[in-house]
């Protein structure tokens, strides 16, 4: 008899940028200049400091496991970030060091999420955290949110689409892919609106530090109990590295010990060491000098879509993408984005990797690359809409 995939793998959508990105890969080998505008990646190097410090640990040839948790060190390094960044007091038991943001989200969900139960997400929001959800047999709850909201999850909204069998809210700030943020007192409401409702609030805050006008505010300053994920992969510039972090409810200390023995036994050795030397003076020097280059080139971005006709109904105030409105151009941005790759060698990603609320009048522009680069691909894109 044939062997069966697993059931719950019919609801696991693919991921359409990396099929893009599997294309642009193979047009460069054929010998074509392609700008990348689709990935979610610093296009700057890991800092050097983060590299001599993974290194160091390399050498000595003590890359054993951690404790499950992670790095005693570097989970109270953590804990000293969110005192010296937010002003908040957090214990160093609570924070897990997770293989990257995913782990975070995969350890959340796995010690809080039942079959059946739902959480609820915005529309556009970031593909794979419906998948986790589906993983442990739970439910995603879409809710279509627009410029009205900067595309966020209101405490109305939560209460307007709350359901017998939600468990919680899932919230991004900033988002991807809309860059755009929940202040500090519309997170406030939020989270104290998911607690009358009985749920968990679970806050995506892996852009944290990638601010521009702002500042970004921490589900943690409005107490205890929510789910916190963040990561050493995008201000911190650590993507391959696979680190990122969970701060976990008391009450929730004990099963993610156990789940994280299990699943992960623990997060890279040489990577965790790494991560340490993130929290340097000098470091995070560099990290600020990265940030405001992302700053001028979200601002060249933004400028120069908006000349060439795109509609950009909230300017990204964190993280570094652009999700602009193209329906003077097209009514199909998944086959824009392709047309796009192929006559020009642009890759940028389709609305319809984000959710269904108007994806197929959506493109994300990520501005990971040099504003030279994007000049470029500015022209070639205004060529490919003037044909």
């Amino acid at each position: 008899m044939k062997q069966q995939v697993a059931d719950r793998m019919r609801g696991i959508s693919a991921f359409y940028v990396m099929e893009l990105l599997q294309r642009a890969k193979q047009l460069e080998r054929e010998g074509r200049d392609v700008i990348h505008m689709e990935i979610g990646e610093p296009d700057f190097p890991t800092p050097q400091a983060v590299i001599d410090a993974g290194r160091a640990l390399l050498k000595t040839g003590e890359v054993k496991y951690t404790a499950a948790a992670g790095l005693p060190e570097l989970r109270e390094a953590i804990a000293e970030h969110y005192v010296r960044q937010y002003g908040v007091k957090v214990d160093p038991g609570r924070v897990f060091i997770t293989p990257g943001a995913s782990g975070a989200f995969l350890l959340a969900f796995g010690i809080s999420l039942n079959p059946g139960e739902q959480v609820m997400m915005a529309d556009p929001c970031y593909p794979c955290n419906d998948n986790f959800v589906r993983l442990f047999n739970g439910q995603t709850h879409f809710v279509n949110v627009g410029a009205d909201t900067e595309y966020q999850l209101t405490a109305d909204l939560i209460a307007q689409n709350w359901r017998p069998n939600s468990k919680g809210v899932l919230a991004a700030s900033p988002s991807n892919p809309t860059g755009t943020l929940l202040n500090g007192a519309d997170l406030k409401y939020a989270i104290d609106q998911v607690h009358r409702l009985g749920g968990c609030f679970y806050s995506d805050e892996i852009y944290h530090g990638l601010i521009y006008d702002q500042p970004a505010a921490t589900a943690l300053a409005h107490g205890d109990d929510a789910f916190v994920i963040n990561s050493f992969s995008k201000f911190f510039g650590m993507t391959g590295w696979r680190v990122g972090w969970l701060v976990v409810p008391d009450d929730f200390v004990e099963a993610a010990e156990k789940l994280a023995q299990n699943i992960f036994i623990s997060t890279p050795t040489h990577s965790q060491h790494a991560a340490l030397a993130s929290f340097t003076e000098d470091n995070l020097a560099e990290l600020e000098r990265r940030r405001l280059e992302f700053k001028a080139r979200r601002d060249f971005l933004y400028t120069n879509l908006l000349k060439l006709g795109f509609k950009i109904a909230c300017k990204p105030e964190g993280a570094f993408y652009i999700y602009a409105d193209c329906s003077a151009f097209t009514d199909n941005s998944f086959a824009f984005a392709g047309e796009l790759l192929e006559r020009e060698g642009v890759a940028v990603t389709p609305g319809r990797d984000f959710g269904k609320y108007r994806a197929d009048k959506h493109i994300r522009f990520a501005y990971t690359a040099s504003i030279d680069r994007m000049a470029e691909a500015l022209t070639r894109l205004e060529r490919f809409i003037c044909r």
